[in-house]
């Protein structure tokens, strides 16, 4: 009778044995799964902070006087790269009298810009009384050392092949000391100066 109590209580503390491996087992596998989940979420995490938008920097403000023959003439803030035609758009468009093909709608704003916008009629009868773009007299000035080609074709009687003349110029010669330097560019002489030396400087 003993030797069957005994083998009874070999049995039973035997299976209380395996039960507490198996146990363990449980709770050790557990802990490894649960720390082999918590790597990608972390790398998750990492990624979508590396993949976050870099700080936007900070805005360029230029602001613009437009005044004349728009319908809310004042000053308005723009952004760089913003266009003429968009200061336009703010100052609520042309009024009807406006001469709407005046300005250059196409280019950059300026910081500081003055944009006038004639009236068709006074346009026509005293073209003289107004700048080219709109601009005032002093902004509207071609430098001569800095402009591009571009700006040079804006004068009268400069083509492309003139402008670029005067480019190789002043990138052989120098600076221009001054504007009548300009007639020392072959093909410009007193006429052709005449007609473009209230718009340039040096």
């Amino acid at each position: 009778m003993q030797q069957i109590i005994k083998k009874y209580v070999k049995a039973i503390l035997l299976l209380l044995m395996i039960l507490s491996a198996g146990f363990c087992y449980s709770c050790d596998r557990g802990e490894v799964l649960s720390s082999l989940e918590s790597i990608p979420a972390a790398q998750t995490q990492e990624t979508e902070k590396s993949q976050e938008a870099p700080p936007t920097e900070a805005r360029v403000r230029y602001y613009v006087y437009i005044c004349g023959e728009v319908k809310y003439p004042g000053v308005y803030e723009m952004e760089a790269g913003e266009r003429i035609y968009q200061v336009v758009e703010r100052a609520g468009g042309y009024t009807q009298a406006a001469a709407a093909d005046y300005l250059n709608l196409a280019e950059p704003v300026a910081d500081g810009m003055k944009l006038v916008v004639p009236d068709q009629n006074e346009l026509a009868q005293a073209p003289e009384l107004y700048e080219p773009m709109g601009l005032s007299r002093e902004t509207a000035k071609i430098n001569l050392n800095t402009a591009t080609k571009e700006q040079l074709m804006t004068l009268r009687g400069i083509g492309e092949a003139r402008a670029g003349d005067i480019i190789r110029y002043r990138e052989t010669h120098g600076s221009f000391s001054c504007i009548e330097d300009i007639m020392k560019v072959s093909g410009i002489k007193d006429a052709a100066f005449q007609k473009i030396k209230e718009s340039i400087t040096v």
